[in-house]
């Protein structure tokens, strides 16, 4: 059975100015406007203002470059739901049917479906058009490897060069594009065949699951998934118009209209997700929030009953410290990477792990892939919520919490090079880890200090066992810069 539920949206959408910026009603009446003035390049691909910093050409001019990185075979292309994601995808493949490429044309599906695609099919590498969280003015591009990853930091950076140095390709014209209707689906079936999973358990117990894709690329994977487990869906933002009807990311303030949904039609369990697909959010059946950093706890916990593997679990230094925690009672250890999901996806496969992800709500599991899925993420949610008869409120209960506090300082003219090495000789009592900036660890509590890949600040995680003491440690770093 599926509900639907139809909510108003906050967003002015204006023909004449989208190419320019793109206004968001906020909460106080006032108006905001986002401006970028130059194209984003790094580790996740790139991203710019379509029209301004990202243009189709530049699209072309990038894929073009790319596929001269890439082994022979074909390329997965694919797109998340913003309103200017088909023209960019048409110049992308354009361009590399006159660089004489196959291309796999798999339309609006997940990013991480992409990434299983290639890994699965033997394809040479993908593309997918999508600006993730970023809002609906940006659009831009992730660079799939033929082994189904993102391109690491190395590759990255051997592609801006080469499209720095000399954009030109010969063009053979012997390319052609072939559309994929079935993959989808493939994803899908594989993901229901997962080991970790026991589907007739979730099948039994017919949950009502409320789902927020933000009309992005998971409004239809995630209900199809779903249904396929013998659950009553309730769409909310599952109609890929084009354009977000909430902000992009799951965060909790942005999650209001699906809680009301919740609460509403009686559901089990909220899902809510970013524009393409790599991120789940989750919501109790009485419509509350958990935050990100609970789906990777919650998924790894049912995994770790599910499997009984001991094998460690890999993450990035900022995500919460519960991990350890319920890790540490199934007797596994946690390894922590550098921020960033190929970095992860690095440390995993250097530790032989079968289960790694992010706080940001992005779970991996190689057997799938080695990239964050939301589809893998909902159904080990599913599964670890199967193993108790208990409402997930109750469940949550017997979770360890903290809080977790994200501040940014503007620098100005400080090197923020040297302001971290400076943090780090103050604190020389305290436990570091300085893999990824300066983390400062104490037993129960932690401070992440990083400096932004786009913007001249400081970017400041801390978590601790209550907001004040959260707080205290923030103002403590502060004061230090």
């Amino acid at each position: 059975m599926v509900f639907y539920f139809n909510p108003s949206t906050s967003f002015i959408k204006s023909e004449k100015n989208r190419q320019k910026c793109f206004f968001l009603i906020c909460g106080s009446g006032g108006i905001k406007v986002i401006f970028s003035m130059k194209l984003i390049r790094g580790i996740s691909g790139i991203r710019g203002i379509v029209g301004q910093t990202l243009t189709a050409e530049t699209a072309g001019i990038y894929a073009g470059a790319f596929q001269t990185l890439q082994p022979a075979g074909a390329i997965v292309v694919a797109r998340d739901n913003r309103y200017h994601g088909p023209a960019i995808m048409e110049a992308v493949m354009q361009s590399l049917v006159k660089a004489g490429r196959r291309v796999i044309d798999c339309g609006m599906v997940p990013t991480p479906t992409a990434q299983f695609l290639v890994e699965k099919n033997g394809y040479a590498g993908g593309i997918v058009i999508t600006a993730s969280h970023n809002p609906i003015e940006y659009n831009g591009m992730k660079f799939i490897d033929a082994d189904g990853c993102f391109l690491n930091a190395a590759r990255n950076q051997e592609l801006f060069e080469l499209v720095d140095g000399d954009s030109s390709q010969i063009e053979h014209s012997t390319g052609a594009i072939e559309s994929y209707p079935g993959c989808l689906h493939q994803h899908i079936e594989h993901t229901l065949q997962l080991s970790a999973i026991d589907a007739e358990r979730i099948k039994s117990r017919k949950f009502r699951v409320a789902v927020d894709a933000v009309n992005g690329a998971g409004s239809f994977a995630i209900p199809g998934l779903l249904q396929a487990l013998a659950c009553e869906v309730i769409p909310v933002h599952c109609t890929p118009d084009g354009y977000f009807p909430r902000l992009p990311e799951p965060l909790p303030d942005n999650l209001s209209v699906l809680g009301a949904a919740v609460r509403e039609y009686r559901a089990d369990i909220g899902l809510a997700l970013d524009p393409d697909g790599d991120r789940l959010a989750l919501l109790d059946e009485q419509g509350r929030p958990l935050g990100e950093e609970f789906s990777i706890t919650f998924a790894a916990d049912g995994f770790l009953y599910q499997t009984g593997l001991k094998k460690p679990i890999v993450t990035n230094l900022s995500t919460t410290q519960a991990l350890d925690v319920v890790a540490a009672r199934h007797g596994v250890s946690v390894l922590r990477s550098a921020i960033g999901e190929i970095n992860v996806v690095n440390l995993m496969k250097a530790s032989d792990s079968v289960f790694g992800g992010e706080g940001n709500g992005g779970i991996i599991l190689p057997e799938s892939h080695y990239g964050r899925d939301a589809l893998v993420g909902t159904v080990l949610v599913l599964q670890r919520l199967a193993l108790s008869l208990k409402p997930l409120s109750d469940i949550v209960a017997d979770f360890p919490r903290f809080f977790m506090k994200k501040e940014k300082i503007q620098l100005g003219n400080l090197d923020p090079d040297q302001v971290i090495l400076d943090l780090s000789e103050v604190f020389t009592d305290i436990e570091q880890n300085m893999v990824d900036g300066l983390k400062l660890i104490w037993k129960d509590r932690w401070a992440h200090i990083r400096k932004s890949n786009t913007e001249p600040i400081i970017r400041i995680y801390i978590e601790a066992p209550s907001e004040k003491e959260a707080v205290d440690i923030f103002e403590l770093v502060r004061n230090h810069i």
